[in-house]
């Protein structure tokens, strides 16, 4: 690579965060943000890098998209039988990260996830369109296959066992985890690097927040 990435910066001008002005609920201002941010230019607004760790220590990280903002927890939805699953049974502690370059900003979230009821997972999979279902069953996610023909071959193999569009059943290793946050920050681009950062930490079911130094 020729290009000099020492120079690529840009300077942050759009907002700015006043604590007095923020709820005492970080979930509501993430509603507000993730609301602002779908009506932005984002492509993905609701992509969220999620990260779990290994049984080894070793941190793990993929895009997987949001779904609902629900009680206090964020929801989305997976193969139990995924990396990103077995890892969350190993060890439920995650941590999850959206970005929004349209409006300057990033949320970082700590917590821990976990399975949400069977009959939750069955609503949502009767919302997703037929293709993506067919595909939750062809997919051994995360699992080695030969090559992309074999997934070919399986998704047409699950597409004529299940050729009723609307009567797809939900695998019993298909399904939505809840992220139960304990630590949200909120972090808004500002001028000269002096970016405002707002972390919310909660203690025996109460949010409290402070300012960190950018």
């Amino acid at each position: 690579m020729n290009r000099d990435l020492e120079n690529e910066r840009r300077e942050y001008t759009w907002d700015r965060l006043d604590e007095s002005k923020l709820p005492t609920d970080p979930i509501e201002l993430f509603a507000t943000w993730l609301e602002q941010a779908m009506d932005s230019d984002n492509p993905d607004p609701t992509a969220m890098t999620l990260s779990t760790v290994e049984r080894n220590g070793q941190p793990s990280s993929r895009i997987v998209l949001l779904k609902k903002v629900e009680e206090g927890t964020l929801i989305f939805y997976t193969n139990y039988h995924s990396r990103k699953s077995r890892e969350i049974r190993a060890k439920s502690k995650i941590a999850a990260h959206f970005y929004w370059p349209e409006l300057e900003r990033q949320v970082n979230i700590a917590g821990i996830a976990r399975p949400i009821e069977d009959e939750d997972s069955d609503h949502y999979f009767k919302s997703r369109p037929y293709e993506s279902n067919i595909t939750a069953w062809a997919s051994p996610q995360s699992e080695v296959i030969p090559n992309r023909a074999y997934l070919e071959r399986e998704f047409e193999k699950y597409r004529k066992k299940y050729s009723e569009r609307d009567r797809v059943p939900r695998p019993a290793y298909w399904g939505g985890y809840a992220i139960i946050p304990s630590r949200i920050e909120f972090w808004q681009g500002g001028p000269n690097r002096l970016h405002d950062r707002i972390e919310y930490t909660k203690r025996e079911e109460r949010w409290s927040s402070v300012r960190l130094a950018p």
